[in-house]
């Protein structure tokens, strides 16, 4: 299954606060908001939407092509990328602008205030998924997931225009984009990720239904922190998947790329809604025991052995083929 991840890339500066954001905020005051807060640690990660899924995905070992823009500063990062199994042939290079750069701090309640650089990813819009397509023999499934709001838009047109199933991914720019944007964004892809805060954001924005919604996409899923993930369609009964429990706690910045990534690994392996669910909660679970997106090291026996402790001895079975072996 040949699979294009659009999106960000960006490098993340992550820096933890000892106390809480809310002991620092006067709600009536908010409109006059003036606050800073004494980092404890500083962590400078490889990062971006579209390059933590392309990343989970092919140390899982489905190699998916990722599309974005970056600046000159990209080479080691690269570098990086390609070692995980991931083609960054069709990665669009500035010859103006800085890589884009992801400024985050977590209190200790994992709550999180953040700065998002765009930089080269404003070219984003200039990348044209033909060529992507015609390099790889064709495409099955392109993740359109949160960029230039242009190139968002670019994508998703024309996948409709070949015909190719589309991924919508809106995250981030569900609250800068207008109603005209996110309906068109949305409108016919074969799946829809959100959180439970971004659906209902889709629904405000869009003025659709939580039913209509689902009568516009093929399958949303919809994580749920804690209490796992949803996968939602049309006149079906929801499917409810729990999380696979972590080891330890240590950032969740990332959680959700995890997931996508496991997914669309599930997909390509042509495994049920339910399994590919299970697949991105495991992966999830990795990013949220430790500190960066990118992180992780993922070992085959472990990851099997984990999967199977999650979701049982049939699950590890519809899998183990399927898998990366490191």
């Amino acid at each position: 299954m040949k699979i294009a991840v659009t999106g960000s890339i960006a490098t993340d500066h992550l820096m933890t606060f000892d106390g809480r954001f809310a002991d620092s905020l006067v709600v009536e005051q908010l409109d006059k908001i003036s606050v800073s807060f004494l980092a404890q640690d500083l962590q400078i990660r490889r990062g971006g939407v579209a390059a933590n899924i392309a990343f989970g995905m092919g140390n899982l070992g489905v190699r998916p092509a990722l599309v974005g823009a970056v600046g000159e500063d990209f080479a080691d990062y690269r570098s990086w990328l390609e070692r995980h199994d991931v083609d960054c042939k069709s990665v669009h290079t500035s010859e103006t602008k800085h890589t884009a750069r992801f400024v985050c701090t977590t209190d200790n309640d994992m709550a999180q205030m953040a700065t998002f650089y765009a930089g080269a990813m404003t070219e984003a819009r200039e990348i044209e998924l033909a060529p992507v397509a015609a390099r790889l023999g064709g495409l099955d499934l392109v993740l359109i997931g949160p960029n230039d709001p242009e190139a968002m838009r670019r994508h998703t047109s024309e996948c409709r225009n070949r015909g190719i199933d589309f991924v919508a991914d809106p995250s981030q720019q569900l609250a800068f984009g207008d109603g005209p944007l996110i309906r068109e964004l949305i409108d016919g892809a074969a799946y829809l990720f959100t959180n439970e805060y971004e659906a209902q954001l889709v629904q405000q924005k869009t003025g659709w239904s939580a039913d209509e919604v689902l009568g516009r996409v093929g399958v949303q899923v919809m994580t749920k922190g804690k209490d796992g993930a949803v996968v939602l369609r049309h006149g079906e009964e929801p499917i409810e998947v729990g999380v696979a429990g972590e080891r330890t706690k240590a950032d969740p910045t990332g959680v959700g790329d995890a997931f996508r990534a496991g997914f669309l690994c599930g997909l390509a392996w042509e495994l049920p809604l339910e399994r590919c669910a299970q697949v991105g909660s495991m992966l999830a679970t990795y990013v949220v025991e430790t500190v960066g997106t990118q992180e992780y090291e993922l070992k085959h026996a472990e990851f099997l052995d984990r999967f199977e402790q999650a979701y049982g001895a049939d699950a590890r079975a519809d899998i183990e083929a399927h898998l990366k072996k490191a």
